[in-house]
């Protein structure tokens, strides 16, 4: 047997030194903490580069000043809780560049970790140009994401009032949550401050109920009769209270968002008319109704985002509160769906995949544009049909991520360049897909050597 010639690569001399260019060289690297923040610098600016300063206003100003006094023009720090809120907002007052780095990049701290270290490790990283800079939308979007989130605190605590006056309703044995769809309705809230003003005649009760319930008197009577036990009629009244609260801070929030969503540059065409609502999309339950809020989105974004089918007026203003309008941040649709968590982020090693999946990613706007993909899973549309097509094929987990990412794409294009979304009907995609399989089994014959022909459809006219 020859001998394989031994190659001559292994003799050459190779230079595995690391040379890292300094990309950041006035920066500086804070740890946030809750009482405490440390600072550290470059040893040539300051004979103490390290130093700990209190959270308090007074000590985050002569923080900056010392930095200005160092020359630094780069911060990096991590995005600890709501605890760097103050620092960035003193900081970015003062000029400097604050990149915001997220804390899974910078975990990987050699030795022992301390404050001091972290700070210094930050200091280094950054220094380097190997920490990123987070996505935070501009100060506008900030308040207005302030005014939506706040608002869906709101929501969500006005829902687990809901459930106790139920759970309450049903230890009391009164079934009228059986009998109509919505207790919080006119019926029903007529019906519970009757029963807490000291109404017990079922039939009483029963008259309260509006015309259009679909349920009889009779049935609705007999719901209505229960134990009326003294200490659930208290909690129920406290439920209805804190439910009344609650819906009077949501109006509050509405007014406070309506009059911030004015102040916002009008981003439409002169004489750009709305597009009109779609038919069959409801805007959802909880939804403002003191104001025109998708007239509103589509002043301020140029586009009407809920011409896209799944995709509401609920659903539009959380992606336009979580990541704005202005989509020239992002370098492309890819990188806008990479930053909502919806792109494959597949690990490699030795050439084979250890780990599939995406990446996780805590955003409202992807909670969004999920929720909005799995509306679609009875929509007779185009997306609603390639929805139930890749349900079919990958399952309903991947499937939502697979059409939250279109969803995704089609977002940043409207808002991007001002497209207009038209719906080509489930038929157009249903055709396109069968050409598609028709043009991948004649390329599968091709290779294996076979001719392929079709068959006449016997549906066609002229078969």
């Amino acid at each position: 047997m020859k001998r394989k010639p031994r190659s001559k690569s292994g003799k050459e001399q190779v230079d595995w030194s690391l040379n890292l260019d300094v990309v950041y060289p006035n920066a500086a690297g804070i740890d946030i903490g809750n009482q405490s923040h440390y600072v550290a610098v470059p040893p040539e600016k300051d004979s103490e580069p390290v130093r700990q300063f209190s959270c308090f206003t007074e000590d985050l100003r002569r923080m900056a000043a010392w930095l200005k006094s160092c020359g630094i023009k780069t911060v990096a720090m991590q995005s600890t809780g709501v605890y760097w809120l103050p620092v960035y907002e003193v900081l970015t007052e003062e000029g400097f560049q604050v990149f915001l780095v997220n804390a899974r990049h910078t975990k990987s701290l050699p030795g022992r970790k301390t404050d001091v270290r972290e700070c210094q490790w930050l200091l280094q990283l950054h220094t380097f140009g190997l920490l990123n800079n987070s996505f935070r939308p501009p100060e506008e979007i900030c308040v207005l994401r302030a005014y939506w989130r706040q608002r869906g605190e709101h929501v969500a605590s006005a829902s687990a009032c809901i459930q106790r006056m139920q759970k309450v309703l049903t230890e009391m044995n009164v079934q009228l949550a059986n009998v109509i769809s919505d207790i919080t309705g006119m019926t029903g809230m007529a019906i519970l401050q009757a029963i807490l003003d000291g109404e017990r005649d079922r039939y009483k009760l029963a008259d309260l109920a509006d015309a259009r319930i679909q349920a009889s008197r009779e049935e609705i009577a007999r719901s209505l009769e229960g134990n009326w036990r003294k200490e659930l009629l208290f909690i129920l009244q406290q439920e209805v209270n804190l439910y009344r609260i609650y819906q009077q801070q949501i109006e509050e929030c509405d007014t406070a968002l309506l009059a911030h969503l004015q102040t916002l540059d009008d981003r439409t065409e002169p004489g750009s008319p709305l597009p009109p609502a779609k038919t069959n999309k409801r805007a959802g339950g909880n939804a403002p109704t003191g104001f025109d809020l998708r007239g509103e989105l589509y002043r301020i974004s140029g586009t009407d985002l809920t011409q896209i089918d799944g995709i509401n007026i609920m659903n539009a203003q959380t992606i336009i509160a979580e990541v704005g309008v202005d989509m020239s941040r992002f370098p492309s649709e890819a990188h806008f769906a990479s930053f909502l968590g919806l792109c494959p982020n597949n690990q490699i090693t030795g050439g084979k995949v250890f780990r599939r999946g995406t990446k996780q990613v805590q955003n409202r706007a992807a909670t969004a544009l999920r929720m909005a993909a799995t509306s679609l899973w009875r929509s007779k549309t185009y997306l609603g049909a390639k929805f139930r097509r890749l349900r079919s094929r990958l399952g309903a987990p991947k499937a939502i991520t697979a059409m939250a990412h279109t969803l995704a794409r089609l977002v940043y294009r409207m808002l991007r360049y001002g497209e207009h979304y038209v719906d080509r009907g489930m038929k157009y995609y249903e055709e396109k897909y069968r050409q598609n399989e028709i043009r991948n089994m004649h390329k599968r014959a091709k290779d294996l050597g076979l001719l392929l022909t079709l068959a006449p459809d016997p549906s066609s006219p002229t078969s």
